[in-house]
This record gives C-alpha cells, sequence and structure tokens, in this order.
C-alpha cells in the first residue's frame, strides 16, 4: 500500500524554481506575439435566469504559452470553462480550436476534441489504483480481459517523464493531493489534450508541492500545449503565467502579457477601481479599549492559512480585506473554530482559550454569520421564527426547549428592531428576500447577546435598502460595545465602518491598517504588493 505522505517526485531540471519559493521568470518567456492561435474565442455570450453570466467574452490562448485566466467571485470564470468543456450550451459567439469550429455538446467529447480539465477537487476515483484511474475506459486487454500488469507498465512509463515514482497498483487516495494533480494532468495530457485547462490546482497544495507543478507545466509549455491557469494567487500567476486575461461582471476587461501589467494595474482591473477614484473619508469613532477581548498569536493552519496575530478589542469593527481566495473567509472559520488550528494559541486577558470547534466559541461568546447564507447559514423548510431562536436554543440544549411564548416574543422582537420584512413569523424563511434572510441570520446570533461578532460578506446579494439598514446595524452593536469582524469584497465598505483593517494575500495576513491609515487606495496597494509585507497589529 503506498504511503499516505508525498512520495518520491524527483522534480525535472528543466524550470526548476531556486531554493526559497516562486520567483518571476519574465525574462525566460517566450514572445508570443504573431503565433498562430490555439484556441480562439470570440463573443462568448451565456446567459441564466435573472444573470448575464457571459457577455461578448473574447479570449485567445496560443500553443506553448500558460494564460491566467483571473477574476473575482461572479466575474464569469467558471461559467467560460463549462461552456468550453461542453457543461453548458452557449447563447452566442464561436469557438476555433486549431482553427476549425468546435461545440462540445459534454466533457467526453470535448476530451476528444483534445481539451481536458484538471479540479482544485481532482476528478478521479480514489478507490481505484493509479494505472486504473489513468486508463479508466481505455485499459489495454488480452484474451478479452482487462491486462494488468501491460496496464501498471504503461501507467509507470506514463508518469516516469512527469518525475513520479510511485506504485501505481496502489489507490489513488493513498497518495497526496499534489501527486493526484499530476496523474490528473498526465491523464489529460495522454488522451490527446493540446488545450489544458487547471482551475484553482494549487488550492491545497504546499510550496514545495507547487513548485513540483510547476515544473510539470514549464515542460508541457515547452511541448505546445496551450494551458489556461485560473487561480486567486496572484504570486503565482507572475511565477508561470505569460498572459492574464481578467473577467468582471461577465465581460473582459483586459488581456496583457504579463511582462507589461504591473500588479498595482493588475489588481485594479479585477476590482474595478482606479486609485484616483476611490480615496475615501472616515468618521472615527472615540478611542478604543487598549485591553483585547481576545487574542490570538501565531495561530493558522498549514494549506489554510499563515500564521498570524490579531487582538480584537470591545467595540471595534476590524475589516478582512482581500481578493477572492485570499484567506478571507478560512481567517473567519479559524477565528470561529470551524477550522481547527494546527499552530498557535488563543487567550483572554491571562488565560488561555481552546477553541477545538464552533461549540467552544459560542460558549465564549461568539457568532458567526456566514458567506452563503443559502446553504451554510438559513434552514429553509423552517419558519423565520424557528431560524432566529435555532442558536440560542441549541446553546441551552433540547432538554431545556424555549417555550412556545419565549421564542415568539424573541421572534417578534427581531423582526421588529431589525425590520424583517414578512408577514408572518411562521412563514419558511426560504420565502423571504435575501436581505431578510441576513437580517434574520443576523437576529440568530444577536439573540444570544454575543461579545464578538464575524459577519462574512454580510451584504452580498442583497438590495439597496437592505444593504444600508445592516451597515447602520454594525455601526449601531459597536457603539454598544460589541466586537464585530466583517468581511466583505466591498472596500468603499470596508473603509467606511472599520476601526482596523486586515488585509491578506495568497493565504497570509500582510497588512494591518489603523485608524487614518484607513482608505482604499491604501487596501489595493497592500493587495497589489508582492506579499512580503508583515502583518503588525
Amino acid at each position: 500500500m503506498a504511503e499516505a505522505t508525498m512520495p518520491d517526485i524527483k522534480t525535472l531540471p528543466q524550470g526548476q524554481l531556486p531554493e526559497g519559493g516562486l520567483q518571476q521568470e519574465s525574462s525566460s518567456r517566450p514572445d508570443l506575439r504573431g503565433d498562430a492561435a490555439l484556441l480562439e474565442i470570440r463573443g462568448l455570450s451565456k446567459s441564466f435566469p435573472g444573470v448575464k453570466a457571459l457577455d461578448q467574452v473574447d479570449f485567445t490562448l496560443q500553443a506553448g504559452e500558460v494564460h491566467a485566466l483571473l477574476g473575482e467571485n461572479g466575474a464569469g470564470k467558471s461559467t467560460l470553462i463549462k461552456v468550453l468543456t461542453g457543461i453548458h450550451g452557449r447563447d452566442d459567439g464561436t469557438i476555433r480550436l486549431a482553427g476549425s469550429v468546435v461545440a462540445a455538446r459534454d466533457v467526453a467529447e470535448a476530451q476528444r476534441l483534445g481539451i481536458g480539465t484538471v479540479y482544485q477537487e481532482v476528478n478521479l476515483l480514489p478507490n481505484l489504483s493509479v494505472a486504473e484511474n489513468l486508463y479508466l475506459g481505455r485499459q489495454p486487454r488480452r484474451f478479452g480481459f482487462v491486462d494488468a500488469r501491460a496496464m501498471r507498465q504503461q501507467a509507470e512509463a506514463l508518469l516516469r517523464p512527469y518525475g513520479l515514482e510511485i506504485d501505481c497498483d496502489a489507490l489513488l487516495g493513498d497518495y497526496s493531493v499534489a501527486v493526484q494533480q499530476l496523474i490528473a494532468i498526465a491523464r489529460a495530457i495522454d488522451l490527446s489534450a493540446r488545450v489544458l485547462i487547471l482551475d484553482e490546482p494549487t488550492a491545497s497544495l504546499d510550496r514545495h508541492e507547487v513548485d513540483t507543478l510547476f515544473t510539470t507545466l514549464r515542460r508541457l509549455r515547452e511541448q505546445g500545449v496551450g494551458i489556461i491557469f485560473v487561480t486567486h494567487f496572484l504570486d503565482q500567476v507572475y511565477a508561470i503565467a505569460d498572459r492574464i486575461t481578467v473577467l468582471r461582471n461577465g465581460r473582459r476587461v483586459g488581456e496583457k502579457p504579463v511582462r507589461d501589467l504591473p500588479r498595482l494595474d493588475l489588481v485594479q482591473m479585477m476590482l474595478g477601481k482606479e486609485l484616483s477614484a476611490v480615496e475615501s473619508t472616515r468618521d472615527h469613532r472615540p478611542a478604543l479599549a487598549a485591553e483585547p477581548r481576545i487574542s490570538y498569536r501565531g495561530y493558522g493552519r498549514k494549506r489554510l492559512v499563515q500564521p498570524f496575530d490579531l487582538d480584537i478589542r470591545p467595540g471595534e469593527v476590524i475589516g478582512i480585506a482581500g481578493l477572492l481566495g485570499s484567506g478571507r473567509t478560512e481567517t473567519a472559520k479559524l477565528l470561529f473554530g470551524i477550522e481547527r488550528a494546527d499552530c498557535g494559541q488563543v487567550s483572554a486577558g491571562n488565560a488561555d482559550l481552546r477553541l477545538a470547534g464552533p461549540r467552544d466559541a459560542i460558549a465564549r461568546g461568539f457568532g458567526f454569520c456566514p458567506e452563503d447564507r443559502k446553504t451554510e447559514g438559513i434552514v429553509g423548510e423552517l419558519s423565520v421564527r424557528e431560524n432566529i431562536i435555532l442558536a440560542l436554543q441549541a446553546r441551552r440544549g433540547w432538554l431545556k426547549p424555549l417555550s412556545g411564548r419565549e421564542m415568539r416574543e424573541i421572534a417578534d422582537r427581531f423582526v421588529a428592531s431589525l425590520d424583517i420584512r414578512t408577514s408572518d413569523i411562521e412563514k419558511p424563511i426560504q420565502f423571504l428576500s435575501g436581505g431578510n434572510q441576513q437580517k434574520a441570520l443576523l437576529a440568530r446570533w444577536l439573540a444570544m447577546d454575543p461579545q464578538i461578532l464575524i459577519l462574512d460578506e454580510p451584504t452580498r446579494g442583497i438590495d439597496v435598502g437592505a444593504h444600508a439598514e445592516i451597515i447602520r446595524l454594525i455601526e449601531e452593536l459597536c457603539s454598544h460595545g460589541m466586537s464585530l469582524v466583517v468581511i466583505s469584497s466591498e472596500l468603499d465598505e470596508i473603509v467606511s465602518y472599520s476601526d482596523r483593517v486586515v488585509v491578506l494575500v495568497d493565504r497570509q495576513h500582510v497588512g494591518m491598517l489603523q485608524g487614518e491609515e484607513i482608505s482604499t487606495s491604501a487596501i489595493i496597494r497592500h493587495i497589489a504588493a508582492d506579499g512580503k509585507t508583515q502583518a503588525g497589529q
């Protein structure tokens, strides 16, 4: 049986990164100007009910290049990939592969055309062997039966150029994510992939594993494979990509060679903000209490968020800013105990705390409103009343149920105070608008009178009126001494109410802005920096 740890990966000398991590390689990148297009997309459009996911998007991939496809949440990256690979049909536009018009009707046809895709979550079968995964659906046969010996030998030969010396009879699931990624790439290339799409392939990899993957990508690039690289890690974009295309709100906003696109310009393209247009002023609250309510020191988890220090004080709002995938939500989940830290400590005053899970956090006075309220927040079939009292009842325990009168009083009080618009507190919450669902989630935690409330994208997907009400509520809660940690993609919003702002880049806390330092332009500059600034207090 294979070792569960990283097996012997003999990295290839070509393109090997020097010790110390990712390096830019602009001097070695090919000059792509004038090369014929391997893949050409023109005027691609795709709509879903109420949403224009892609709007006249152009995209060109040349043979022998790594082309980074970037954009924030909802930009259209996933839809473009799904149209290209036949998962979705297109409404308009043309796709040409090596000059011929193509229209894959499903993933299998896309593979036959030469378009292979490897996702963050490897789309192979962990309960089958490495060899079986590599040759699934095309196993070598002898006398009508699968020739296991020949399949193993072919698998070993196929993986050898990728620097993998592993037991191909072992289960795929016995190997690390990095090895599974390389096996998935080897399979895609062996299926005659001329276009290789990598969708967040490094999200679960450490630095050494990323270096190994990039060594393989450089070799494939030299062989003429065109690679579409979707990622949120800017350092990796500048380490491996030749060109960058940025999507925003379903439209292409720019395409440039990496050598011609400074990081600051790239971040502004992704966010849709120019520095000259985003300076904001703030109304500062009085000086905050000096004694932290809770302190995190060297707190983090490998492959999730690098260790950070953070103090949370009474009556303050800590904003958390960064691009999608920078580690914002992961930080919130660590603070609340949804994800367990593997290093660091938590303390309140002189006492060390144990946050082994959300139950411990709730007992310490934490509340948490997740980003995805549909799947992680509301229970759609339950009533507004039942959703509001859910956390309070859980804390009391099911052997001490709230009376019907208590539940109605609590629900009625928060429906009135938060202006939750429902005809009846017994109405299933799934029939409320997004903004009213969000306010009901806030009510759930406010009913517990928390000391610290974590809000992940509290204003996403709600109407303007509800947006303003939630911002007003954040400020009101702080005036009563509650501590808030608020994640938002809206930088102007973060600036308007935060006392301090933590900036994240590539899952690392790279900056802490306070008081007069806080501005939208300062946040953008930190995001666009090379990730070497250390977070402070």
